[in-house]
């Protein structure tokens, strides 16, 4: 900055030449933009406008005074400007001539020192606690087929990333949105990946990890600005915060839905380990192929019970068959024997009035005939609901009935049910045959 501040080519003008308000303000804008035309200020960001037209208008203050300030549309700041924000500013000085009034144009800006930028950092986490920001916390899916990851295209942070995610799951697809991670522009950018894989239809990722290596408080600030931390918030994915080192610390790890020490660690949280997803796999197997063995065990036993219970039944119903059979050859010898007996003892008899004694013995053997019929019919009709009771059962509890079903039975070549593992090992190296609801086949 020039040590002599004086306008020394005001003399320019001459003694007695006179000047238009708008020549004398030119002239003075001349002579501030040509001393003041590069350098450096601090001050205390106040009365922050960001006007439609682009255009942001603040004003830089100390203790003692206060300067105008303008940032032109376009103009790319490394950080978002706030009242009450202490910053470093590089730009130039100039007038307005219409109002008479000095200003600084700026070009550059950043956080004034360390202890600054942790102040600003802690006022932030509080407001965007209070605004929501950080009440995500939702479950990852155990097995994702795509991860989405949003950082830098250049350095070793996304290769080691894809090595320990070769190690790990190799089953899994990477999308990459690289964008800058540092400088004026960074934020903007992870925003914009973040909403970008949001509006993914196809190969859509099932985790969003945003990454980058280590680095200063100040490398890191574009993690703490809130157009990141509102899109990590309201991201329909799950995130997985994987910036800097175990020790750094930005907001975007409050918002996102877990937070990883390291790029690496977050594929580490993000997939299964193949063995370990293998060594289920084979528990699952030995717990399904239990549990088949069991219903098949179970099954076995009931159509073994079954196939002695109607075994049991068949004997049951021969017997009574049996049974109704002797009663029925007994009834025929005792009609044929009450026969012979009536004619005999008629045989024997005097008979006096033969036709008046033929006539009462017909009615009384007539009336004899209709009870014993009756009799006999009652007989037969109990035996006979018996025997259709007995037949019911039967065929409710048929070997066929559960045939029908699907199920099947073996027997050996002497025609014995195989009832057990043992019995089916010690008869299978001989003739088998497999009972099936039309049929049966040998195997």
């Amino acid at each position: 900055m020039p040590s002599n501040l004086a306008f020394d080519n005001i003399h320019i003008f001459g003694d007695e030449k006179i000047l238009t308000v708008t020549e004398l303000s030119l002239a003075i804008k001349d002579q501030i933009e040509e001393n003041f035309k590069s350098l450096k200020l601090q001050g205390e960001v106040s009365g922050i406008k960001y006007h439609s037209s682009g255009h942001t208008y603040l004003s830089l203050k100390d203790n003692d005074s206060v300067i105008n300030a303008i940032c032109w549309r376009g103009t790319r700041l490394g950080i978002t400007l706030e009242d009450g924000m202490e910053i470093v500013v590089k730009g130039r000085v100039t007038s307005y001539p219409a109002r008479s009034q000095y200003q600084f144009i700026i070009e550059e800006a950043n956080i004034a020192g360390e202890g600054a930028l942790l102040k600003l950092l802690n006022e932030r986490k509080k407001l965007f606690a209070s605004m929501g920001y950080f009440e995500n916390h939702r479950p990852l899916p155990k097995f994702p087929k795509i991860i989405g990851i949003v950082t830098s295209k250049t350095g070793a942070v996304l290769q080691d990333m894809r090595h320990r995610l070769e190690d790990r799951y190799p089953f899994c697809h990477v999308v990459v949105w690289p964008t800058n991670v540092q400088g004026t522009d960074a934020a903007e950018k992870i925003a914009l990946a973040v909403r970008g894989f949001n509006f993914m239809t196809e190969k859509r990722p099932d985790i969003l990890i945003v990454a980058r290596g280590g680095g200063s408080i100040e490398d890191l600030w574009p993690f703490n600005e809130e157009a990141v931390v509102k899109a990590v918030f309201e991201s329909r994915i799950p995130v997985i915060s994987a910036i800097g080192h175990e020790t750094d610390t930005t907001l975007i790890d409050y918002a996102a839905d877990l937070r990883a020490p390291t790029p690496t660690a977050a594929i580490e949280l993000a997939t299964p380990v193949l063995s370990e997803v293998k060594l289920q796999i084979s528990d699952n197997i030995n717990r399904m192929k239990h549990s088949m063995l069991r219903i098949i065990n179970e099954q076995n036993s009931r159509v073994s019970a079954t196939a002695r219970y109607l075994a049991s039944s068949q004997s049951f119903i021969i017997a009574i068959t049996q049974k109704f059979d002797d009663k029925a050859e007994r009834l025929g010898i005792a009609i044929e024997n009450f026969i012979n007996m009536k004619t005999l003892k008629l045989s024997s008899q005097r008979i006096t009035n033969l036709d008046h004694f033929i006539s009462l013995k017909k009615q009384q053997f007539e009336t004899q005939a209709i009870s014993f019929g009756k009799l006999v019919k009652n007989y037969l009709l109990r035996y006979f609901e018996k025997f259709e009771t007995f037949s019911n059962r039967l065929e409710q509890a048929s070997f066929k009935k559960i045939l029908e079903k699907g199920f099947c039975f073996i027997t050996d070549q002497f025609g014995k049910t195989i009832e057990t593992k043992s019995d089916f090992e010690t008869a299978k190296s001989n003739n088998l045959t497999v009972h099936f609801q039309d049929g049966s086949s040998k195997i």
